[in-house]
């Protein structure tokens, strides 16, 4: 126990510690972009890197030149984190319980360090949030999974858990964000069909061509896929756009908001191939990935005032060149043959599998990966469960076909992992800056938030600007009639009575209603049931004068 309150106080402290990557002050720039390779360990830059030597692709990364040092990633109460607390705590400089987006958590026995008890539950501002509200700056978003998932939830939504999509995906809507692109068209709801009508963004659904040739002024949201996107390695290059694509289309749309803009992009799907142990997969998207880092260090050196930052939000399966499984390897094709001759994700192969008779299983599986299966092996696919693993995180560890593919393409190989799940290894971190303003040596995550906040200009801090617009609904209206109608218990309406004037505001918008007359509050209404309370600006209280 001694030990523990000693490690407890030391990560204390450094967590209070100001940002020290440089002693001199950082110059805020225009244009702040935030990249976010999810799940990437050291190994897959390793990996990723070698592949191209392998196969002839060219030297490097595109984010090698960049690397400047390494972040400790965590959640409040584990030093494994989630994408939800990690991402979060990147967004908005609290560090937050695991499965909680954007918001203060509550304080638990497992905490690493002191909370807030008078802020549980209270959302906190995001950088995104701050770069719109307080600096009229355009905004975006640019995934793969689908658009309301944990990462791209953390800049643009509020709830203590990741999974509530109904809650999340509205409010990420009435942001209305500049740019949105990545997956999820099942998770538009009339709701927000309607909203979109009412402030004209446009939807694009399963469009590359509309994507790429628009050019309106107007918001846009376009998405791929009902969920989460293909795998790249799986896309249809003439269907779907790569998130290199997507990404120099943003930055296209975006940097013509005079005042300049927030972008975070997410290689979302390195986290889930990791998950499965899939190592072909894991390197496509990598790859995928530094290919949009090259889109985006070209904008930003030819801009001259745009600072990028580029990190992990956790590792995922502990990914190595290397296994003690592995009979030896004493040359580069030992390591890199297979792989390279790997066509399809596990899951990609699975779907063909699924339809082929079992015949054929053999000549389809050497078709995709080259591989020549026994007679051992192909039992073990036709006995497969028959069905794709629903809980992406599990796709490792359960016996479907997707797994049993995976077990045989690793046998094959020579790439370890620890585990199907995530890893709490330090991640690297890139950055760059115009006038070389950028954070080095190792940081924890609470320092990049303070780094984002400085790079950024903001004239206040986020805690500040969190305390002005995400206010408890009975301090905003204290001394009025005020009552919540729980007609529809996902989406509680507040109601504020004052003489003649009546108030409604739904939850998860940012669209109210004064006497029947629709409004915008400016930033998102946030409603949790934990305390049955509305968070809320505190200028509505002005509303009823």
């Amino acid at each position: 126990m001694k030990r523990f309150n000693v490690v407890l106080l030391l990560l204390t402290a450094s967590l209070i510690f100001p940002f020290t990557g440089k002693s001199e002050e950082v110059k805020p720039v225009k244009n702040v972009i935030v990249m976010i390779p999810d799940g990437t360990t050291i190994g897959v830059y390793s990996a990723a890197r070698w592949f191209k030597h392998y196969n002839n692709l060219g030297k490097g990364l595109n984010i090698d030149p960049y690397i400047k040092g390494t972040v400790t990633t965590f959640s409040s109460d584990n030093p494994i984190g989630d994408s939800a607390p990690t991402g979060s705590t990147y967004a908005t400089g609290v560090i937050q319980q695991s499965g909680n987006i954007a918001i203060h958590p509550k304080s638990t026995e497992n905490d690493l360090f002191k909370t807030d008890p008078s802020r549980t539950y209270q959302p906190a501002a995001t950088i995104l949030e701050a770069s719109k509200i307080l600096q009229n700056k355009a905004v975006g978003l640019v995934v793969t999974s689908m658009f309301p998932h944990a990462t791209p939830a953390d800049f643009s939504a509020h709830h203590y858990t990741r999974s509530r999509f109904d809650a999340i995906a509205p409010q990420m809507a009435y942001q209305n964000l500049n740019v949105m692109f990545g997956g999820g068209t099942d998770y538009i709801t009339d709701d927000i069909l309607q909203h979109f009508a009412n402030n004209g963004t446009t939807l694009i659904q399963n469009d590359k061509d509309a994507l790429l040739n628009f050019s309106d002024n107007n918001n846009v949201w376009a998405l791929y896929g009902k969920g989460t996107m293909p795998y790249n390695i799986d896309r249809n290059p003439d269907k779907v756009p790569s998130l290199a694509e997507m990404t120099e289309k943003a930055l296209e749309l975006l940097s013509q908001k005079e005042e300049g803009f927030f972008l975070m992009v997410e290689g979302s799907m390195v986290d889930w191939a990791a998950h499965a142990n899939d190592a072909a997969t894991i390197i496509d998207e990598y790859l995928a990935f530094d290919e949009a880092v090259g889109k985006v260090m070209k904008f930003a050196e030819e801009d001259g005032n745009t600072a990028v930052i580029i990190l992990s939000d956790h590792g995922t399966s502990g990914f190595t060149i290397g296994s003690r499984n592995c009979s030896g390897y004493k040359s580069i094709s030992d390591l890199f043959e297979v792989v390279s001759g790997i066509k399809l994700s596990a899951n990609g192969l699975e779907s063909i599998l699924k339809d082929t008779k079992p015949e054929n299983i053999k000549s389809e599986f050497q078709k995709y990966t080259g591989i020549d299966i026994t007679d051992e092996e192909l039992e073990s696919l036709k006995s497969s469960k028959n069905y794709s693993e629903t809980d992406y995180t599990k796709v490792g560890t359960s016996v479907n076909l997707a797994h049993n593919i995976v077990n045989i393409l690793n046998s094959r190989m020579c790439f370890g992992y620890t585990s199907g799940s995530h890893t709490g290894e330090e991640v690297l971190m890139a950055a760059y800056h115009p006038e070389g303003d950028v954070p080095m040596g190792h940081l924890y995550n609470t320092e990049i938030n303070k780094y984002l906040q400085q790079v950024s200009g903001l004239d206040i801090s986020l805690q500040e600007l969190s305390d002005k617009i995400f206010v408890k609904h009975n301090d905003v209206f204290k001394g009025m009639s005020f009552s919540i109608d729980k007609s529809d218990p996902k989406f509680p309406i507040l109601k504020v009575k004052k003489g003649r004037k009546n108030l409604e505001v739904k939850a998860y918008s940012s669209v109210a209603k004064l006497n029947n007359k629709s409004f915008d509050i400016g930033s998102v209404v946030v409603y949790i049931d934990k305390n049955d309370t509305f968070y809320l600006p505190q200028s509505l209280r002005d509303s009823l004068k």
